[in-house]
């Protein structure tokens, strides 16, 4: 299963984006997903994480009440609707997927399949 990442772009600071992950065979009913994002010389960090049937998610503290996610119109795409966003939000966001578990958490370590990322930019 491959994911691909979309939604990226420029936006000022205050402003809205949605990212979307969509795999390339297979739906996300079957698996728990997350997204990730990196900054230039940071580590990469979890952002937010949704369980198998959607009821479960579960978010850094850093996007908590200004970020959501959830599972698309359609079982095969999930959406990160990132609001009020800060510069300190740009980064380069990954969607993720563990291989074998329902895992929606942090540990990145506990994700196999990730998307190619997208470039999310906030300007002050």
């Amino acid at each position: 299963v491959q994911l691909q990442a979309s939604g990226g772009g420029l936006v000022q600071a205050g402003g809205s984006l949605s990212l979307s992950c969509a795999p390339s065979e297979g739906a996300f009913s079957l698996v728990s997903t997350a997204w990730f994002r990196q900054a230039p010389g940071k580590d990469r960090e979890f952002v937010a994480g949704v369980s198998r049937d959607g009821r479960s998610r579960r978010f850094a503290d850093s996007v908590k009440g200004r970020f959501t996610i959830f599972r698309g119109s359609t079982e095969h795409t999930m959406t990160l609707q990132m609001n009020n966003l800060k510069p300190e939000d740009t980064a380069v966001y990954y969607c993720a997927a563990p291989r074998g578990s329902y895992y929606s958490g942090p540990n990145k370590d506990a994700y196999y399949f990730w998307g190619q990322g997208t470039q999310v930019t906030v300007s002050s």
